[in-house]
């Protein structure tokens, strides 16, 4: 299958590049645009995989994805170290604006091409973020969704506990921890440098639906697990409740698979492949000629 792989300069300006993954849609029309927003550290890595299979399957149904290496990953400019989550956000940004001359360019059709954001844990926060820079409004896929940023930040930390564990100096360890990222330093955990802007960024992160939404603005909500009969969890509930009051058309999928972005091995989800190209081919967006003939 095609795809194309480049760098652009990155719009914080410097001499920072973003390494973009182009999927073109493989078909006559372009149905949507769709763009990526890997997870945190070493998630990213574990998930890579899934990633790719999921941009080609959409490809093939007809959506052009784009996946982007946020500052300081994967193939892009700069250290962990050096990456802040106010940066982050601006790449997300980066990567929709070209995303939708990408797709204006290439429509022949007089209809409007919606743009879906999809996020994987840490990446799901990203998403909600960048909307507020967007001049448009956008439909979501949250993979795996946190509840918040400090959850997420919270198990990152405990890495170093179990670490601690190991050398038997964990007393103590997660307030010092705490302490030098308030302080503005820097700590390393599971070979990662997080930076204190970046921990903070991270912490107050929240799921919050964004204030522009149209006639037919769309979250799936996926979760995957090991066990059978699965249910949402309280905290997923209620954000969900919050997208719907704000308007957003939600649909909850719950899944069987691995948990492939900490596995210790790398895994598939077919299933999460599966549904979520299922749930974005089902999308109808409501255009304005199609509310007014209503």
């Amino acid at each position: 299958m095609h795809q194309e792989t480049f760098f652009l300069p990155s719009d914080l300006g410097g001499n920072g590049q973003r390494f973009y993954l182009f999927h073109p849609a493989q078909s006559i029309e372009t149905r949507g645009l769709i763009l990526y927003i890997h997870p945190f550290a070493e998630e990213m890595n574990k998930s890579r995989r899934m990633a790719a299979m999921q941009a080609r399957a959409l490809a093939i149904a007809g959506y052009a994805v784009l996946q982007i290496d946020l500052q300081g990953c994967g193939d892009s400019s700069g250290d962990f170290g050096d990456a802040t989550w106010k940066n982050w956000v601006s790449d997300v940004v980066q990567g929709c604006r070209w995303l939708r001359q990408q797709g204006n360019a290439n429509n022949s059709t007089r209809r409007p091409i919606p743009l879906w954001l999809w996020g994987l844990r840490a990446g799901c926060l990203l998403t909600v973020e960048a909307t507020a820079q967007l001049d448009e409004a956008c439909n979501f896929l949250f993979w795996q969704s946190p509840s918040s940023g400090k959850l997420l930040l919270n198990q990152f930390l405990r890495l170093k506990m179990a670490s601690g564990m190991l050398d038997g100096q964990t007393k103590g360890l997660m307030e010092d921890m705490r302490q030098k990222l308030e302080s503005g330093s820097s700590i390393e955990i599971a070979g990662y440098m997080l930076s204190s802007k970046l921990a903070k960024g991270l912490e107050q992160a929240l799921l919050i639906p964004p204030a522009r939404t149209g006639p037919s603005q769309r979250l799936d909500w996926f979760e995957i697990s090991t066990r059978e009969n699965a249910i949402l969890n309280p905290a997923s509930k209620k954000i969900i409740d919050q997208w719907q009051q704000m308007g957003f058309n939600v649909g909850i999928h719950l899944l069987s698979g691995p948990a492939f972005w900490q596995t210790s091995e790398i895994e598939e989800a077919p299933a999460l492949i599966a549904a979520t190209t299922a749930a974005v081919s089902a999308y109808a967006p409501v255009t304005f000629m199609d509310a007014v003939a209503a």
